[in-house]
C-alpha cells in the first residue's frame, strides 16, 4: 500500500497531540478517519475537542467521524467501534495512542494512579484490538499501529519508573503477540520516537525544556510511512529510523529549538 486513500483508521486518543497528527497526515490522502478522546466540550486549559478536530480532517481532505470514547471502558470502545463501522463501512487500520502517564517508582505511586495507566495503556489497547480485529481480518490490508516503545530491560527504566513502564511494554508485547497470532492477515507493529516529544502531555508530568522537544508532527510523518509499508511486522520501530528508510534523515524542521533530547525509554 502506497497510500491512505479511501482507508478507514480509528484512531484512540486522537483529539491532540501525536494522535492529532497522524489523523491529519492520513486525511491528506483522503483518508477516513475516526477521532475518538473523551474531549467533546471544550476546555479552556486543553486545545481542540473531538470535533475541532474531526473539522480539521475534513478541512485536510479526509472524511472524519468524532466520537467521545474512554479506552478504560468496553462498552464504550465497542459502541465508537460499531459507529465506525456502520460511517464506513469497516476499519482497516487500529492506531492505540491513548495513553496515561506517571513517571514514578513503586514506592510513591499510589494504586489508583497505577490502575489508571495500566487501564489506560495496556488493557484499553487490549479491548481496542479486540474489538476492531473481526473488521481489520476483513480488510485487504489490516493494520494495528501502537505507540509504545521497544523493550529494554535496562535497570535504570524498572528503577525509576516501573509502574509506567510495565503499561507501555504491555502495549508492546501484545502488538507484536497479535502480528504473529494472526500470521499476517493483520499485521501489526509499534512505533515510538527517538526523542522527547513536546505534547501537553508531557508539559504535565514535569518541567521538560520544551525548546529541546521535536514537535508531534514527526510522529505523524513517520506513522503514515510505516502504515503505507507492507514489509512492517511484528516490528518496534523507532520514528527517525521509519524516515531514514525512505530518504527524510533531516529532521530539523520539527525542533522547536535546542538539540532534542533522547528519549526516555531510550
Amino acid at each position: 500500500m502506497t497510500t491512505l486513500a479511501g482507508k478507514t483508521l480509528f484512531i484512540t486518543g486522537s483529539t491532540r497531540g501525536i494522535g492529532r497528527c497522524i489523523a491529519l497526515r492520513a486525511a491528506a490522502d483522503g483518508a477516513n478517519v475516526v477521532i475518538t478522546g473523551k474531549s467533546d466540550e471544550p476546555n479552556p486549559k486543553l486545545p481542540h475537542t473531538i470535533h475541532s478536530t474531526a473539522a480539521d480532517v475534513e478541512a485536510a481532505g479526509g472524511n472524519a467521524l468524532a466520537v467521545k470514547l474512554d479506552v478504560r471502558d468496553d462498552a464504550s470502545v465497542n459502541a465508537a467501534v460499531e459507529a465506525a463501522v456502520e460511517k464506513f463501512s469497516g476499519i482497516d487500520i487500529l492506531i492505540n495512542n491513548a495513553s496515561a502517564i506517571s513517571l514514578s517508582p513503586i514506592a510513591v505511586t499510589p494504586l489508583k494512579k497505577y490502575d489508571l495507566i495500566t487501564q489506560a495503556n495496556s488493557r484499553g489497547s487490549f479491548i481496542a484490538m479486540q474489538a476492531c480485529l473481526p473488521h481489520l481480518k476483513k480488510s485487504e490490508n489490516g493494520q494495528v499501529l501502537s505507540l509504545s516503545p521497544p523493550i529494554n530491560l535496562d535497570k535504570k527504566w524498572l528503577a525509576s519508573y516501573a509502574p509506567y513502564t510495565l503499561s507501555k511494554y504491555g502495549m508492546t508485547m501484545l502488538t507484536q503477540g497479535l502480528a504473529f497470532e494472526s500470521r499476517g492477515k493483520v499485521r501489526a507493529n509499534c512505533l515510538w520516537p527517538a526523542t522527547v516529544i513536546g505534547t501537553a502531555a508531557m508539559k504535565a508530568v514535569g518541567p521538560v525544556p520544551m525548546e529541546r522537544t521535536r514537535a508531534p508532527e514527526i510522529m505523524g510523518e513517520a506513522a503514515y510511512h510505516l502504515l503505507c509499508n507492507s514489509e512492517y511486522n511484528g516490528e518496534t520501530l523507532l520514528d527517525e529510523d521509519v524516515l531514514k528508510a525512505v530518504g527524510i534523515d533531516d529532521f530539523s524542521e520539527w525542533d522547536q529549538g535546542g538539540e532534542p533530547l533522547p528519549d526516555l525509554f531510550l
